[in-house]
């Protein structure tokens, strides 16, 4: 039973503690939101510290013990009501300050990024026409070095370019100067003039505001959309330009392979006279030994005569036969080699 009751008062403590700890908690925050609020609204008083500390001590001894004998001063439920509500605007008004100041910065980081993304891309633009114009156009094919003439002129008309850009922004910038001057101007002849702004000035300029909110929320959606259609047209001219680089290497060794199938077509058509030439000097032999054999024995050829003859014709035969095998198969590898180098100036 005395356990039971004494395990029941160390809860009901350890809940009093927690109470205790909250009550500690919730007066700390009111102290500090105080503290905030008297650091914000507090009047400075040296004149009365000096005066205090002109003082004789037993003056202010009985000053500390009046002190202590005043009872405690209480806040009300409207006063702390009052201080909370300030704090809370004041806590809004730094919160809208930060916010204010955070989208300045967002926006300036924004202009940054999209200013850099263009010059990157100017720049790309850029060493693309170098390249193009200067280091592969302005080659000379004999010698192998870069043109000078056109390495000046490419320097000049990309400095007349600049200058014009220059003279762009120079002209924009002092349209611009005059705007703001204008409406300083406007500002400072509605100041000068004392009058407070009207309900429906105020009004209209509100409604002028949404409305140049709005022209730049479409303005910002229509660069975002050029933004995308230039990335989509880099990324398509990269592809086509490696679609380029590759059609002209298989150009290049397409060439190679037509230089090499017409000089072995030559050769061929060559070693096919050449045969020929032998095939007909053969024939022209063979027809003289047969004609002066003939003479020699024009009574009655003899049987071995007859025989070595047979014989020889049998040679020659045989060598006519390799020689138009040879032939052929010359004729049927050019033929092949001809066919291939159609197909191929086809697909080209």
């Amino acid at each position: 039973m005395d356990d039971r009751v004494s395990y029941e008062d160390i809860e009901e403590l350890e809940a009093k503690l927690e109470e205790a700890l909250r009550q500690n908690e919730l007066i700390s925050h009111e102290n500090e939101l105080f503290d905030s609020f008297l650091k914000r609204n507090a009047q400075p008083s040296n004149a009365s510290e000096d005066d205090e500390k002109k003082e004789k001590p037993d003056k202010q001894a009985a000053k500390n013990r009046q002190r202590r004998q005043r009872p405690q001063a209480t806040i009300t439920i409207e006063q702390k009501n009052d201080i909370c509500s300030a704090e809370l605007e004041e806590a809004q008004k730094e919160i809208e300050e930060t916010k204010r100041s955070s989208e300045r910065l967002i926006d300036t980081l924004r202009a940054v990024l999209e200013e850099t993304d263009i010059r990157i891309a100017e720049l790309k633009m850029d060493a693309y026409e170098f390249k193009r114009d200067i280091v592969v156009g302005a080659e000379n094919f004999r010698t192998g070095k870069t043109i000078a003439e056109k390495m000046v002129r490419y320097m000049e008309d990309k400095l007349r370019a600049k200058d014009a850009i220059i003279e762009k922004l120079r002209l924009k910038n002092a349209t611009l100067k005059s705007q703001a001057q204008k409406i300083d101007a406007q500002l400072r002849q509605k100041e000068e003039m004392g009058d407070a702004l009207h309900y429906i000035d105020f009004h209209q300029l509100q409604i002028e505001n949404k409305q140049y909110v709005a022209k730049i929320e479409e303005r910002n959606d229509e660069l975002l959309k050029l933004k995308q259609t230039t990335g989509n047209t880099v990324q398509l001219l990269n592809n086509l330009k490696q679609k380029l680089n590759d059609l002209i290497d298989e150009s290049a060794w397409l060439r190679a392979e037509i230089q090499s199938r017409s000089e072995l077509h030559e050769k061929v058509k060559a070693e096919l006279i050449t045969v020929g030439e032998d095939i007909t000097r053969d024939a022209k032999l063979v027809k003289i030994s047969l004609s002066a054999k003939a003479e020699a024995s024009a009574e009655m050829p003899q049987i071995l005569d007859f025989v070595a003859q047979k014989a020889l014709m049998y040679e020659l035969e045989q060598e006519v036969l390799n020689y138009e095998r040879k032939v052929e198969i010359a004729e049927m590898a050019a033929k092949k080699k001809a066919r291939d180098l159609r197909q191929n100036t086809q697909r080209l």
